[in-house]
């Protein structure tokens, strides 16, 4: 048996990066799965190879009416929806006097609206499967300020801010809400041309695990929280960095 065996899930940004990971093993573990991406030949070739158990749909995530069809898609190709994953996400560099108003908005419309249309438009399907899953991806940017990434981190921030909010609201409907709070991932994410001038050695040298994490070190937390193992977690943040956050060394080498 699989964890999410008679799950039907959609991610967004599905299509490559850790979005890709979550489908893959969604599958392995039983579920039925909506890709969703605006990568149109990725998506789709990506579901295919997934076989029965997965579907392509166009989502563009700050548009309403692609997530109103991307829910539509999951109804009428499994006929239900238990679990979102809000996945999809850009990153912007800069700090908050370099960053122009466009750049501001391109984040939000993504990391932040996204996540909220996602959600809303979600909720109807699961409420009517008998409650499910929502996963919002984060980052550990969303738990701490971070100079340089002034768009980005307020936009994750946000994610936060909402994902307890709505943990709240839909409770009572037996729909649990969480974000995951990765740090730096082997994905194009970190490979950004906005990053080129970033040593990604003193990124992650002082943390306890002293490197960024690979996609299978995340995915497992995916599949945990959109499978009943989960069933007690909503309202909840579950960071996944490498001890980034976890504070700070004096300097004492013994």
């Amino acid at each position: 048996m699989g964890r999410l065996d008679g799950k039907v899930a959609l991610i967004s940004g599905a299509a490559k990066g850790m979005g890709e990971s979550h489908a893959r093993a969604f599958v392995d573990e039983g579920a039925c799965v909506v890709v969703t991406d605006v990568l149109d030949d990725r998506g789709a070739a990506l579901a295919e190879e997934l076989g029965e158990a997965a579907v392509y749909q166009h989502l563009d995530v700050g548009d309403e009416a692609e997530w109103v069809a991307a829910v539509e898609k999951a109804r009428s190709a499994f006929g239900l929806l238990n679990v979102l994953v809000n996945n999809a996400g850009i990153l912007r560099v800069g700090t908050v006097e370099h960053t122009s108003l466009d750049t501001y908005l391109e984040a939000f419309r993504v990391n932040q609206l996204g996540c909220f249309l996602g959600m809303r438009s979600a909720v109807s399907a699961l409420r009517d499967a008998g409650g499910g899953s929502i996963v919002n991806i984060s980052s550990e940017s969303g738990m701490v300020g971070k100079g340089g990434l002034f768009a980005y981190s307020a936009t994750k921030w946000a994610v936060r801010g909402m994902t307890k909010s709505a943990a709240r609201d839909l409770g009572r409907y037996g729909i649990r809400v969480n974000s995951v709070h990765p740090g730096g991932v082997l994905t194009d994410f970190v490979r950004a041309p906005e990053l080129a001038a970033v040593d990604p050695a003193s990124v992650y040298a002082h943390q306890p695990i002293a490197r960024p994490a690979r996609r299978r070190e995340i995915t497992p937390l995916i599949v945990y929280l959109a499978s009943d193992e989960s069933s007690y977690a909503t309202g909840s943040e579950f960071v996944i960095d490498g001890g980034m956050i976890s504070g700070n060394d004096i300097g004492i080498d013994e």
